[in-house]
């Protein structure tokens, strides 16, 4: 004990750290399969260059760590943790290259307290690995530009097109080296260096696969990212909620005090910008380059779009390191007391489940479901399973069960990467089929008395059964209408 005393005292900002893994690694075991868990697992299990919403790099990390250790949850919790943990130490050599011994240690402490490092760490989505490759990649353009090491463009242009790779927002990596060279007088001459293009081409050569499934798909991937929500955005509808939502959102991930510096230091240069025409020194600039488009783009957005809560992400790497600049050692302490008390509170929902989450995207009832439709299948032979809710119940019936679980491309609706798997559904004809709707409400335990209208055209009868009820620690917490469908037709 006095050993791991003495370390703590001669280590504190690296204690601190290793506290807040230490506490994550021990709250895997105890989480539960969250929808998006599942949804890219099966990414990963119905292998592609490219998925209709996504690229697939975290459906690669999540298929290569099932390999190596199994289909459990808690392999596909560990994916997300060592991803992150490797984001965690590539933030920590950037850092190092811009800060003092002590701000580096400001830096750390505050990327490692936030919550944001939290959710990538249990849970699997596109920014677990985009994050930990932004990162390199800002890291190794820090190495080509300022430090003249002309393999880090290599090294860079690989990063950046696994970025890609991983989620499209990594197109403002290459902005923001175009607009770091642009605005900065001092390095603008890179832009007759070869080596910029030659990064840049070599990111490109690393996003090909992306691009040939986009061509040979009518370029689906990129119109559902890109079409949808800009004809949302160009309505210009103002809304008050888009905008503080957002900044809860971002409170949240950050801690309101980090977020707090966000906000500070970002109306500083702006204002010095705007008032005096006045650039930062190259290296603030550099970090700049790769904040501003993501955060302050986004975050523009939000009086007029629901902009989600991990699309700012990116932002946080070089963000952070600004706001350690900025921050005092008062302020970190509170950070960290702040996020200490957050993660408590997290752990106990957790691990007793205190609030029920009226919604379909908690870690809970979902392997209680499968098991609960497996038994019905016994009864009812020669019967199917599907869902109508966008991937949800699809997705984390699929990692439970054995038999393919369908979306609801079953009754010819859109049903995202469920599409494109070229599923031949005129062999399910005849078939009996169980279809699963959850109430997200959970008010009482009574049937629904309807089923979707959509659902009818496709089978010969639809008959309600009594809905599932799932219990946690002795309370009922969700509930799933279930309707047996009789004699499936492809073709209604």
């Amino acid at each position: 004990m006095n050993s791991i005393k003495k370390l703590i005292q001669k280590y504190p900002a690296l204690s601190i750290v290793l506290g807040f893994q230490c506490f994550r690694f021990i709250l895997l075991p105890f989480m539960g399969l969250m929808p998006q868990d599942a949804y890219y697992h099966f990414y990963g299990e119905n292998f592609s260059w490219c998925y209709f919403d996504h690229p697939g790099m975290i459906g690669y990390l999540l298929r290569i760590f099932t390999i190596v250790f199994g289909k459990t949850i808690f392999v596909v919790k560990l994916t997300d943790f060592v991803i992150t943990s490797l984001t965690l130490l590539s933030f920590y050599k950037l850092a190092e290259c811009f800060l003092s011994k002590e701000r580096l240690k400001y830096a750390i402490v505050l990327i490692a307290s936030t919550f944001f490092i939290s959710i990538l760490s249990f849970n699997s989505t596109p920014d677990v690995p985009l994050l930990l490759f932004w990162t390199l990649s800002v890291l190794f353009l820090y190495r080509a530009i300022f430090e003249n090491k002309k393999a880090s463009w290599i090294y860079a242009g690989i990063a950046m097109g696994l970025a890609f790779d991983s989620k499209y927002t990594a197109i403002l990596l290459p902005i923001g080296l175009l607009a770091f060279t642009l605005f900065c007088s001092k390095h603008r001459k890179l832009l007759l260096s070869p080596w910029l293009y030659i990064s840049l081409i070599v990111a490109v050569i690393f996003t090909v696969p992306v691009w040939l499934w986009n061509y040979e798909n009518e370029f689906a991937s990129f119109l559902f990212q890109s079409s949808g929500r800009t004809d949302n955005i160009s309505k210009f509808k103002f809304s008050p909620k888009y905008f503080f939502g957002a900044i809860g959102h971002q409170s949240l991930l950050l801690l309101p005090i980090l977020f707090g510096i966000f906000l500070v230091f970002t109306f500083k240069y702006i204002k010095r910008f705007v008032t005096k025409f006045k650039l930062p020194s190259s290296k603030i600039l550099f970090l700049l380059a790769f904040f501003v488009p993501t955060f302050l783009g986004f975050f523009s957005l939000t009086p007029i779009y629901w902009v989600k809560l991990n699309w700012m992400m990116p932002s946080y790497i070089t963000g952070i390191i600004l706001a350690s600049i900025f921050i005092t050692k008062k302020w970190v302490r509170y950070q960290v007391i702040v996020s200490a008390v957050i993660h408590v509170l997290v752990s106990l929902q957790i691990l007793f489940y205190l609030v029920p989450i009226k919604s379909d995207d908690t870690w809970v009832g979902w392997k209680e479901l499968a098991t609960e439709i497996e038994e019905l299948q016994k009864e009812h032979s020669n019967s199917f399973v599907f869902s109508d809710d966008g991937y949800k119940t699809t997705a984390a019936l699929n990692f439970f069960m054995e038999d393919k679980v369908y979306a609801q491309n079953i009754i010819g609706l859109r049903a995202l990467h469920f599409d494109f798997l070229g599923d031949d559904l005129t062999t399910l004809n005849g078939q009996n089929a169980f279809f699963i709707d959850s109430d997200k409400r959970f008010k009482n335990e009574d049937k629904k008395g309807h089923i979707f209208n959509q659902v009818n055209p496709y089978f010969e009868k639809c008959t309600e059964l009594d809905p599932i009820i799932i219990s946690i620690n002795g309370k009922k917490v969700r509930k799933f209408w279930i309707y047996y469908c009789e004699n499936y037709k492809a073709t209604p």
